[in-house]
């Protein structure tokens, strides 16, 4: 499905993004598990061979880690801003 392959590579994106607050920044440290979550969500989808088709609770849980990472992402440029 090509939602779920989008869900896939946002996913991608976040943690890439989140891999890059610096050290320094208290949401680098808060969104440290929130990443992990991400990479464990990553490596079993891409041990998928074929097309990448989500269960809709798997979409749901993969959803909400992506938005929550964009929201940790938005507050660490909030704190550099500052």
């Amino acid at each position: 499905m090509d939602e779920d392959r989008q869900l896939y590579e946002q996913a991608r994106l976040v943690v890439q993004r989140l891999e890059r607050i610096s050290a320094d920044s208290i949401w680098a440290r808060r969104s440290s598990g929130h990443r992990g979550a991400l990479l464990r969500w990553i490596e079993q989808l891409e041990k998928v061979e074929g097309e990448l088709e989500l269960l809709p609770e798997e979409k749901m849980r993969l959803k909400s880690l992506v938005d929550a990472g964009f929201r940790f992402l938005e507050r660490a440029a909030q704190e550099r801003l500052r």
